[in-house]
């Protein structure tokens, strides 16, 4: 098994899928490489193509805020990924070609970090790593075995940015629901590790 810098060396450097064509960067992920949880997203966006890191817009903001608020942990103490390292254009779905070229990075970064709790935002990557075709509103409310650890679907923050109310306290419910699966395991509540 290779370590997180050298599988981020052989991500930052692949051309398998025409991904690799249009992006300015790729986006591995980032964060403490033993955190006790791991955020999941679909792929990068446009700012997140141009910075070189996951969820840096307003996405990312409302995440950072969720992460304090519901976890009692800083940005720094988790570990963010995608499930595809590179920009699809338009910020479309990831094509399921895409996906597999791709998907050995996100399952060795989730080995290497070996997170008590992955939290996967939205549709896209909570079917990924279940392999279900069920989407996030049918999947969250309860945490799935994944990989070693505990996942707890959610819904992206794009969703509550657009959906409002309802949506962000399902959003918390859930971050709620990570925490005391944490808690359960004996990792940090508070802080950041």
């Amino acid at each position: 098994m290779p370590t997180l810098l050298e599988l981020e060396r052989e991500a930052r450097s692949c051309v398998a899928c025409p991904l690799a064509s249009g992006r300015t960067t790729v986006v591995f992920g980032v964060g403490d490489p033993h955190a006790p949880v791991m955020f999941v997203g679909e792929a990068p966006g446009r700012d997140e193509d141009l910075a070189g890191e996951p969820f840096v817009g307003r996405s990312g903001k409302l995440l950072d805020r969720l992460i304090a608020e519901e976890l009692g942990l800083e940005r720094r103490a988790c570990y963010i990924a995608n499930v595809v390292k590179c920009r699809p254009p338009d910020n479309r779905d990831p094509l399921p070609v895409e996906v597999a070229t791709c998907r050995h990075f996100l399952e060795d970064q989730v080995r290497l970090v070996a997170p008590t709790v992955i939290v996967t935002l939205g549709n896209f990557a909570s079917r990924v790593l279940l392999g279900t075709g069920d989407g996030v509103t049918r999947l969250r409310g309860r945490a799935y075995p994944c990989l070693g650890g505990s996942l707890v679907p959610t819904f992206h923050p794009a969703a509550a940015l657009r959906g409002g109310g309802v949506v962000l306290a399902q959003m918390r419910a859930d971050f709620v629901r990570a925490k005391g699966l944490l808690a359960d395991r004996g990792a940090p509540r508070e802080g950041h590790a």
